[in-house]
């Protein structure tokens, strides 16, 4: 019966990612008033997920009451047979692009709702093509990027563009990564493989794209966004920076692009009048803008280190024989960026991350009537926290995930979402700021 389903699955539970989730999940379980979450794990092998449940557990005892359940990405009655104990999947199982969509369809088909940490451009907007109408059907809400990518990006652009009090208005803004450890920074091979997946799938994105019909674009006031360099010094925040070809710029002009359409937001499936007000007024507080991505360093030498591994993904991932050797290698074609066996617990432990949005924009509107297309105002803002991967990935992910089971009603009946346009309005900000995730604005002043 519907009261007996549980109110979430993580299905790749004993993934090096996934049995993070699981930690920061069994922590969350507990309610106020006595109410408990019912979650359950999932994944290939029972024994593997039963491990990582001791290892999330620990130094405690694995709770008793939390089923095992044995699901595979390639087994489509599996998956089917996973939905129908669940109301929500949160899907840790990477590269999305080799194992993604068949989550998504047992989800759609079965009217359970999806979360993912995904990356990939092409394996999002191939979700959103394919199964949206159906999502709307069934009452199945699939949201994607729900970790570091795209999470903070997300929230941090729409935190950004609310800093601009009429008569003001934004036009553009650029995020600025610096990672920070006093070990080294090092990624496990799933987030480098869906990179190198990236690169060699690049074309099959392009075709998606033309196939599909043109939708509403953001009208951002002023002239087109700046060319943009591809190694700069920013004075004003202290780093080089490298531009990126970030899935973070393409998840946020999604939401931008479905604010285009409904500039109120996505009406709740049975939402409350407060909330409703609530939506419309937050929505239209949202400018749109230009974003985009750099990475941010304090030296030259790591940015030059970055275009190494940047430069080798790009010539050898366009091959089998070249994607072959970079996923044997990774170390090697990485300087040590990525590895196999992912970071050590100190090496999360010590990892922080700092986004730095830097917006420039009109002090007054009215001087775009006066053909002044030069931005004379520049508003500076940050998003801080934990190591990306692994501690930030999992709060962000939880969060969204205790969302959708507290405030179903008042968020879309279905469809496939960037998740920007659905959290947008929900006290998801409030929540990682109580789990140590920082919004500040660092700056507000006029320039010449």
């Amino acid at each position: 019966m519907e009261d007996e389903r549980l109110d979430a699955v993580i299905l790749g539970a004993s993934g090096f990612t996934g049995k993070y989730v699981v930690r920061y999940f069994l922590a969350q379980l507990d309610r106020d008033g006595g109410q408990r979450i019912n979650i359950g794990i999932a994944g290939r092998s029972r024994s593997k997920v039963a491990e990582a449940l001791r290892w999330a557990a620990a130094p405690s005892l694995p709770p008793a009451n939390i089923p095992i359940i044995e699901a595979d990405v390639t087994s489509p009655p599996s998956l089917a047979a996973l939905c129908r104990r669940t109301k929500l999947v949160l899907n840790c199982v990477g590269p999305y692009r080799l194992y993604g969509e068949p989550v998504v369809s047992a989800c759609v088909e079965g009217g359970v709702d999806y979360l993912d940490i995904t990356g990939e451009p092409g394996f999002m907007e191939k979700m959103e093509a394919a199964y949206h109408q159906r999502a709307e059907e069934t009452g199945s809400l699939v949201i994607s990027a729900c970790g570091y990518d795209s999470i903070p990006a997300e929230l941090g652009v729409i935190f950004h563009s609310k800093q601009w009090k009429p008569p003001s208005v934004p036009h553009s803004v650029d995020s600025y990564l610096a990672l920070e450890s006093d070990k080294r920074i090092v990624g496990n091979i799933g987030t480098f493989q869906s990179a190198v997946l990236g690169v060699a799938n690049v074309h099959d994105l392009q075709k998606l794209r033309r196939s599909r019909p043109r939708r509403a674009k953001p009208q951002i006031p002023g002239p087109p966004a700046r060319k943009a360099k591809l190694i700069e010094h920013i004075s004003s925040i202290g780093l080089w920076a490298l531009k990126l070809p970030s899935s973070d710029a393409i998840v946020v002009r999604r939401t931008q692009t479905f604010l285009a359409e409904d500039p109120q937001g996505l009406p709740g499936v049975n939402e409350n009048s407060d909330f409703a007000e609530k939506r419309k007024n937050f929505w239209s507080e949202v400018k749109p803008l230009h974003y985009g991505v750099y990475i941010g360093y304090k030296s030259l030498l790591s940015v030059a280190g970055t275009i190494f591994t940047g430069l080798n993904v790009l010539l050898l991932g366009s091959f089998g024989w070249g994607r072959s050797l970079l996923l044997k290698y990774p170390e090697i074609f990485t300087l040590g960026l990525f590895k196999k066996t992912g970071p050590t617990e100190e090496e999360v432990k010590s990892a922080t991350f700092k986004m730095t949005f830097l917006g420039h924009g009109y002090s007054d509107e009215s001087c775009l009537l006066q053909q002044k297309t030069k931005p004379d105002m520049e508003i500076v803002t940050r998003i801080s926290g934990p190591e990306v991967g692994y501690v930030t990935t999992p709060i962000t992910l939880v969060q969204c995930a205790l969302i959708l089971i507290d405030q179903r009603h008042s968020l879309p009946k279905g469809g496939v979402f960037p998740p920007g346009i659905v959290f947008g309005p929900t006290d998801l900000q409030e929540r990682l700021e109580k789990n140590g995730i920082s919004f500040e604005v660092l700056s507000k002043r006029t320039i010449s």
